[in-house]
């Protein structure tokens, strides 16, 4: 049995500023997102690598998603579609932050 809830460790700087690599995040299994949520995914290219990323809209069957940061690090733009694990809900270290859904 699967929790619906999950914690993840941020590395890397691909969401600066938003999150920090050390930042803990708390995050949701779910594969509904809208743009503009945080989301943990993987990408059918790499499916070994979870990555926190930023959506940016539906591709066909999957997820369009990339890094706030667009020199920090690898999103869509290299390994195409992603398929979503899980939207980030809040982070709960170093500093407590909740993460609200934006409007479509």
């Amino acid at each position: 049995m699967r929790l619906p809830w999950f914690a993840a460790l941020v590395s890397g700087p691909s969401m600066v500023p938003t999150l920090r690599a050390g930042d803990r995040v708390m995050v949701l299994r779910t594969t509904k997102a809208r743009p503009g949520d945080l989301v943990v995914a993987t990408f059918r290219a790499r499916p070994g690598l979870l990555v926190v990323k930023r959506v940016i809209r539906r591709d066909g069957d999957g997820w369009w998603i990339e890094g706030d940061n667009p020199f920090g690090g690898d999103d869509s733009r290299t390994y195409g579609r992603a398929d979503l694990v899980g939207r980030v809900t809040f982070r709960w270290w170093p500093r407590p932050v909740c993460f609200r859904r934006t409007r479509a």
